[in-house]
């Protein structure tokens, strides 16, 4: 037997063990919607005349390292009194996780609604801890777009191509429909440098206001969604009673092991915690739309592009004058965006963009669909920055990163126009956040964030991240050199920096793979 038939005898089996198996019926599902009696709680009260002074404009915080992203979710939990709202891509069963978790079961038993709603990509410890989270009378998890529980995952990714692998990528906390959190992060230890072996630079942004409503009007649409299952239909628990002590005993013990952490004493005692239960945070007032995808966008046409984020946010960057700054982990603009920042170069925009290095990144693939593009955006003078993956120990400081890891990877997803608006949300400026995935952000018009964000990548990029450039060989070809600073030493590379040659070499055989779609 051929190469090609053993592959299609493969995929036959593929087909037929998924074939003969689905998901199990919803059963009866009850719709919820963000609670909206909310202004007489702590934080609704505390913020009551800010608001009233700011009248239709929304106050927005930076949240620019893990340490200062964790404690806000945790105060704002700790905080609460009626509700908190819940959604993530990925929740990790790791040290992160589990105190965030905890802290999720100490509100519910002092009479906090939780919901929680999780992609089915990486969930705790799989259906159990989702289960168990579930067995609290106060806490409903339910799991987005699930695989089928009885058959392998990866036998799934191929057989159900294009359903399966479409996912919902949007992060989001809102707690008593007062306050919330968007941006890059999902719930794990990399996202807010908690020991991990990668450090991620990320943003969040702490966001109140009239955007805060329509975070949750995201939020209830994808949770009352067909595609939303209950945990109780995908893993059902006959005697809660136990599970539930026991959840409560795990999480309480945890949280005493780590009180001398890092992060429960920052938790305690940080600049933030107290400004957060106070509410004396310093926000930046402006006008802020909340952009999403609606969720149906996974089962339809990826032509049918009415449901995607990516058509809201043409209004906002349709006129841009002087000035344009990406940054995106994950950057393959394709041939369509690619022409399109060429022709705001040629127009008279600085167009200025910063993403990973080969070194830095954790999906090679995606860097492997970048560098199809890369030469044409430094031949039309596009500025391209690349971050590097070497951190030292000053640097980690800066970050608030726990442990020795040496390599920084950016996750942030952002962009900057004319120094008068900001989007800071999940989207990655590839085919799977456009067109693949769910996302969500916001575009916040404020002159003095705006400025914030400038200011730090025009002080920070050139210590975090190298600069390329075009040159002519001696051959009178145009090669790229990477120039940047290392330690304080400037230092050239005409070779990706701190990529191996073998990763090299495979970057460069998948840059012809007919994967784009799905990078």
């Amino acid at each position: 037997m051929g190469f090609t038939s053993r592959l299609i005898a493969l995929l036959s089996v593929v087909v037929f063990v998924t074939g003969c198996t689905s998901l199990p019926q919803q059963g009866p599902r009850t719709a919820s919607y963000a609670l909206g009696d909310t202004e007489n709680t702590r934080i609704g009260h505390a913020l009551s005349s800010r608001k009233a002074e700011n009248a239709d404009l929304s106050g927005f915080y930076l949240l620019t390292n893990g340490l200062d992203a964790f404690v806000a979710r945790a105060a704002l939990a700790e905080t609460a009194d009626k509700s908190i709202d819940a959604q993530y891509y990925l929740v990790h069963n790791d040290l992160v996780g589990k105190l965030l978790g905890g802290i999720l079961v100490r509100a519910a038993d002092r009479g906090v609604r939780v919901r929680l709603l999780v992609d089915d990509m990486a969930l705790f410890d799989g259906d159990t801890g989702a289960a168990n989270l579930n067995t609290h009378p106060n806490i409903e998890v339910r799991i987005f777009n699930p695989f089928f529980r009885n058959a392998p995952r990866t036998a799934q990714l191929v057989a159900r191509f294009g359903t399966v692998t479409r996912r919902m990528h949007n992060k989001s906390f809102t707690v008593d429909n007062q306050i919330a959190v968007l941006g890059g992060r999902n719930i794990g230890n990399e996202y807010f440098n908690a020991d991990h072996p990668i450090i991620f630079g990320d943003l969040d942004v702490l966001a109140v206001g009239p955007v805060v409503e329509n975070v949750s009007g995201s939020f209830d649409l994808y949770w009352n969604h067909r595609l939303a299952y209950p945990v109780d239909s995908l893993a059902p628990v006959e005697d809660k009673e136990p599970l539930l002590n026991d959840l409560r005993t795990r999480a309480s013990r945890f949280r005493l092991q780590q009180e001398g952490s890092e992060y429960m004493m920052a938790l305690r005692q940080s600049d933030l915690t107290h400004a957060i239960k106070n509410q004396s945070i310093r926000y930046h007032w402006g006008h802020g739309a909340v952009v999403y995808d609606d969720p149906e966008k996974i089962l339809t046409s990826r032509r049918d592009t009415n449901r995607h984020l990516s058509q809201k946010l043409r209004a906002y960057t349709s006129n841009i004058q002087d000035e344009l700054i990406i940054i995106s982990p994950y950057f393959v603009p394709g041939k369509e965006g690619t022409e399109w920042l060429i022709s705001q170069q040629e127009n008279g925009v600085k167009v200025r963009i910063l993403t990973n290095s080969l070194a830095s990144t954790d999906v090679s693939v995606v860097h492997a669909g970048y560098i199809r593009y890369r030469k044409a955006l430094l031949r039309a003078g596009i500025e391209m920055w690349e971050f590097n993956k070497a951190l030292t120990r000053e640097q980690r400081k800066e970050l608030k990163a726990m442990g020795d890891s040496a390599k920084a990877s950016l996750h942030a997803k952002s962009f900057v126009i004319d120094r008068k608006r900001v989007f800071i949300g999940s989207l990655n400026l590839d085919p799977r956040s456009l067109v693949e995935n769910t996302e969500i952000g916001v575009v916040v018009d404020s002159d003095e964030l705006a400025e914030q964000m400038t200011n730090w990548f025009n002080d920070q990029i050139p210590r975090l991240a190298f600069k390329l450039d075009l040159v002519t060989n001696r051959f009178g070809g145009r090669e790229i050199i990477w120039h940047g600073l290392e330690d304080g030493v400037a230092r050239i590379y005409t070779s990706e920096p701190h990529a191996g040659f073998w990763r090299r070499v495979g970057v460069n055989i998948m840059r012809w793979l007919p994967i784009e779609s799905q990078l």
